[in-house]
C-alpha cells in the first residue's frame, strides 16, 4: 500500500512538472530572431550624362543618398556586414544598406567622394591595381589614399579584371591555375603594400565564380567575396558569395525604392 501511495505521489509530481514546462516549449519559436536583410548597392562610374551602361548620373546618385536618408535607412560599412557573417559582430540593424563601387574609376574621386562626405556614408571600393596610376579612366594611388583618409575602404577586384570563364577555355589547366593565383594574390599584395591596408575581401570580375575559384580565394586569404546576384544579403547567404545589386541609371524613384526594399522584379543586366 505504501509503495502504491508513493507511486501515485511521484506520478502527480511528474505531471505537474510537465504541465509547467509545456508553456515554455511552446514559447520557444518566438525567441528566434529575424535574419539580416541588407541590400549591397553596387556602382561603377558617375558623370553629368550617361556615357555607357555602367554610368550613373551624379545627380541620380545624390537622389539615392537623399532617399536613403529621408526614409530612415542607415548606410553601414561593408565590414560590419561581413563581421556578422563571420560571427565577429552583431547583426546589422533593420533598414541597413551597404554601398560599394567596382573598378576605381576616376569619377569616384571627383563625383562620389564629395557626396559620400556630404551625406556621411561609408563606401568600399573594389580595385584592380594594374589600372591605378596607369589607365586614363582610373584613379591614382594618391587619390586612393585620399579616399582612405575620408573613410573609404579599399579592397580587391583581382589584379587586372580577367574573365575567368574565357580564360579557363583558352588556357591549359596549369596556365589557368597560375593566372588565378596571380590575380588573387598579386592584387592583395599590391594594395596592402601601396595603401598599408588590410585586404581580405574580393569582388569577382563580371560576377564570375565557381567552387574552384572560391577555394583559391580562401587559400589566398580572402574571408569574403562578392557576386552580382541581385538580392538582399540574408540569413541563407554564404560569406564567400554575398550578393550585390548592380545599379544602372534607370534605377530612379520607385525603381530604386523597390530595390532597397527587396521587392524589385528580376532583371538581366548585360555587364
Amino acid at each position: 500500500m505504501k509503495f502504491r501511495i508513493l507511486f501515485l505521489l511521484l506520478a502527480a509530481l511528474f505531471a505537474a512538472t510537465g504541465a509547467q514546462a509545456a508553456p515554455a516549449a511552446k514559447a520557444a519559436p518566438a525567441a528566434v530572431t529575424q535574419g539580416v536583410h541588407v541590400p549591397i548597392l553596387l556602382y561603377h562610374r558617375f558623370g553629368p550624362t550617361v556615357a555607357d551602361g555602367m554610368t550613373i548620373k551624379t545627380s541620380v546618385f545624390e537622389e539615392h543618398l537623399k532617399y536613403l536618408k529621408e526614409n530612415g535607412y542607415t548606410v553601414i560599412p561593408l565590414r560590419k556586414l561581413v563581421d556578422y557573417y563571420l560571427k565577429k559582430g552583431p547583426a546589422p540593424a533593420p533598414k541597413s544598406v551597404v554601398i560599394v563601387e567596382d573598378d576605381a574609376h576616376k569619377s569616384v574621386y571627383s563625383d562620389m567622394l564629395p557626396l559620400a562626405k556630404k551625406y556621411n556614408v561609408p563606401v568600399t571600393v573594389f580595385v584592380y591595381p594594374s589600372a591605378i596610376s596607369n589607365a586614363k579612366y582610373a584613379m591614382t594611388w594618391e587619390q586612393l589614399k585620399t579616399l582612405q583618409k575620408n573613410g573609404f575602404d579599399i579592397q580587391s577586384h583581382t589584379f587586372w579584371h580577367p574573365n575567368f570563364k574565357k580564360d579557363r577555355k583558352k588556357m591549359a589547366p596549369a596556365e589557368f591555375e597560375k593566372s588565378v593565383q596571380t590575380q588573387l594574390k598579386k592584387s592583395k599584395a599590391r594594395l596592402e603594400e601601396k595603401l598599408g591596408t588590410k585586404v581580405d575581401m574580393l569582388a569577382w570580375p563580371f560576377g564570375i565564380y565557381d567552387d574552384y575559384l572560391l577555394k583559391r580565394a580562401a587559400e589566398a586569404g580572402y574571408v569574403a567575396t562578392f557576386t552580382i546576384e541581385a538580392h538582399h544579403a540574408g540569413p541563407n547567404d554564404q560569406v564567400m558569395k554575398l550578393p550585390r545589386y548592380l545599379l544602372i541609371n534607370a534605377d530612379q524613384g520607385k525603381s530604386f525604392a523597390r530595390i532597397v526594399e527587396g521587392t524589385a522584379p528580376k532583371r538581366n543586366i548585360v555587364y
